[in-house]
C-alpha cells in the first residue's frame, strides 16, 4: 500500500448533480434516454441480471436489453418486467444493435463462457461507457480476461474482496487504506472506481477526485444490492450523463433509496434488493 497519506476524500452531495432531477423533455421519446444492455445471469444467477436491468429501466433507460450467459436463454422475457428484451447473451451481440451504455458482470459466473462473452462486449461497445461488476471483476484479476476494453468511460465497481483481488492486496490492507486502494485501482485501469461498502468511494480515473458517500444503511447488507447498483449506474449514463455526474449520482441515490425505505418502515433488517430501485425512481421524480 501507498505510504504517503492521500488527499481527504469529498462528501458526495445531493446537490451536486442537478442534472438528476432536471424534468423531462415533453417532445422525448425512448431513443432520447438511450439503449442499456445488461450482460450476465448464468445458470443459477439470472436473477442478479435481472436485478441489474429492472432497476436500468425504473431509473429511466428508454430500453433495456437482457443478454444472459446461458444458451439457450432459459427464459423467453421478465414476467415481472416484459418490458425488458431478453435473449442469449450470443444472441444479444450477434444482433449487432445500438447500445448506448454497457451494465456486464452481475451473476456472470466464473466459467469460459462468461470471458468470452465479456470479451465479445469489450469488441462491439466502441465508445459507449461500460460497467464492470462482480464476476467481471474477479476474471479480470485472475487473469482470464484481458481490459483490453478500448477508449469509452470504464467503471469497476468491486467490494473490498474484489477490489483486494485486482490489487493483489488483502481486504484487511484495502479497508485499512480505502481512499489509497481507490485511487491506486482508479490509476491501473485508468477507469471510475466504485470502492463499495461503509463510505462508498467514487474515484476519477486519474486518482485524484476522490468522493466518499454518506448516503445509505446496513439495509443494503443484502444480496443483490450491488446489482442493482450496477444496472442504475448503467442506466444514467446511457442517458447521457457524463461519468463524472452519473456515477457519483448513481452511488448517493442507491444510499438514499434504502434511507427513504427505512425511514418508511422497511428495513434496515429484511430490506430487499429489490425494494431500492421503486424506491430510487421516487426520488428522481422528486418525491
Amino acid at each position: 500500500m501507498p505510504q504517503t497519506p492521500s488527499p481527504a476524500a469529498t462528501p458526495i452531495s445531493r446537490d451536486d448533480f442537478p442534472a438528476l432531477f432536471a424534468a423531462r423533455a415533453a417532445d422525448g421519446h425512448k431513443g432520447t434516454y438511450g439503449t442499456l444492455a445488461v450482460v450476465g445471469g448464468a445458470a443459477g444467477m439470472t436473477g442478479a441480471a435481472l436485478l441489474a436491468a429492472r432497476a436500468g429501466l425504473r431509473l429511466g433507460a428508454g430500453k433495456v436489453l437482457v443478454g444472459l450467459v446461458q444458451e439457450p436463454s432459459p427464459l423467453p422475457c421478465d414476467p415481472l418486467q416484459p418490458e425488458l428484451m431478453v435473449r442469449s447473451a450470443r444472441d444479444l451481440l450477434d444482433a449487432g444493435l445500438p447500445v448506448s451504455a454497457w451494465t456486464v458482470g452481475c451473476g456472470i459466473g466464473m466459467g469460459a463462457e462468461a470471458a468470452s462473452a465479456l470479451s465479445a462486449v469489450f469488441a462491439a461497445r466502441g465508445d459507449a461507457p461500460m460497467v464492470l461488476d462482480a464476476d467481471a471483476l474477479n476474471l479480470l484479476a485472475r487473469g482470464a480476461l484481458t481490459p483490453a476494453w478500448g477508449d469509452g468511460p470504464v467503471v469497476l465497481t468491486p467490494h473490498p474482496a474484489e477490489a483486494a483481488r485486482l490489487l493483489n492486496y488483502t481486504t484487511t490492507e484495502v479497508q485499512n487504506g480505502r481512499p489509497d486502494a481507490a485511487r491506486a485501482l482508479a490509476r491501473h485501469y485508468q477507469a471510475w472506481v466504485v470502492l463499495k461498502g461503509a463510505g462508498t468511494l467514487v474515484c476519477a480515473p486519474d486518482g485524484q477526485r476522490c468522493l466518499i458517500n454518506t448516503s445509505g444503511n446496513p439495509g443494503l447488507a443484502t444480496a443483490g444490492t450491488g446489482d442493482v447498483l450496477a444496472g442504475m449506474l448503467g442506466a444514467l449514463l446511457a442517458q447521457g450523463l457524463p461519468p463524472a455526474t452519473a456515477v457519483p449520482a448513481a452511488v448517493w441515490l442507491h444510499g438514499a433509496a434504502a434511507d427513504a425505505l427505512v425511514r418508511a418502515g422497511i428495513g434496515p433488517i429484511g430490506l430487499t434488493a429489490g425494494e431500492l430501485a421503486d424506491a430510487a425512481r421516487a426520488i428522481r421524480n422528486g418525491r
